[in-house]
């Protein structure tokens, strides 16, 4: 099942080698972030707007999307610049309490086969791990109302951790878990940083749409699709 939606030849940079694990990003490579957080989205600054912490307009929703990948007080920083720390924190409070109980709505989905495609690397021997700039409850949240969390080893979020950069949250994991050789997978500047800053191999989602053409460079290989995953890494070298 997991080959269904792949298109074309991935695009690779050199040989890959076979990897002990893979370390996935939450929003933009599993799971499709705008399902969920626009709405949430849009709710939170109705009630910043009742509570006197907003006045005007929403901000573009595109800013927000632009915005995905950074730490949430560097988003707010972008998205209400001339937002108060309370302000801030209230946004905090609201967008994590919206998007968890938007899971409870079938509309916010994961991209097209994931699940299978994180099966068969399972069954494959591959250690699987998420490294997500997110809060925790809102990465342990998505992981379990979509049926990801027995998938995983661990579940890594910088709302647990306090990383202040994906690089020292992924470093963090490879330490706690022993690994020597991973994939770090995901759709954004930050991810590539996290492996090339730690050593490992990137591979770039070029699915989601958040970024800019640029924010995958460096990767080591390019993938349209998530299944794709499967004969990258059933064509990678052992060693």
């Amino acid at each position: 099942m997991a080959d269904e939606g792949m298109s074309g030849e991935v695009e690779t940079t050199g040989k890959l080698i076979k990897p002990e694990a893979m370390i996935f990003d939450m929003d933009g490579t599993l799971f499709q972030t705008e399902t969920l957080l626009l709405p949430a989205y849009h709710k939170m600054f109705d009630i910043l707007r009742e509570e006197g912490h907003h006045e005007g307009d929403t901000p573009d929703e595109q800013l927000m999307l632009g915005s995905l990948g950074m730490l949430l007080e560097d988003i707010w920083k972008r998205v209400i610049p001339h937002g108060t720390s309370e302000a801030h924190r209230r946004a905090d409070e609201l967008l994590l309490q919206l998007e968890l109980e938007g899971l409870e709505n079938e509309e916010a989905v994961l991209y097209p086969g994931v699940v299978e495609t994180l099966s068969e690397l399972k069954e494959r021997g591959v250690r699987l791990f998420v490294a997500s700039n997110g809060l925790e409850d809102y990465v342990k949240g998505i992981a379990m109302a979509r049926d990801l969390a027995p998938l995983f080893e661990g579940l890594y979020s910088a709302g647990e951790h306090a990383t202040t950069s994906k690089v020292d949250l992924v470093a963090l994991l490879l330490k706690n878990h022993g690994i020597q050789r991973a994939w770090m997978i995901g759709d954004r500047s930050s991810d590539v940083e996290a492996g090339k800053e730690n050593g490992q191999t990137v591979i770039g989602c070029q699915y989601a749409g958040f970024g800019s053409d640029s924010e995958l460079s460096g990767s080591d290989a390019i993938i349209t699709t998530f299944p794709e995953l499967i004969s990258l890494y059933d064509s990678s070298a052992e060693s």
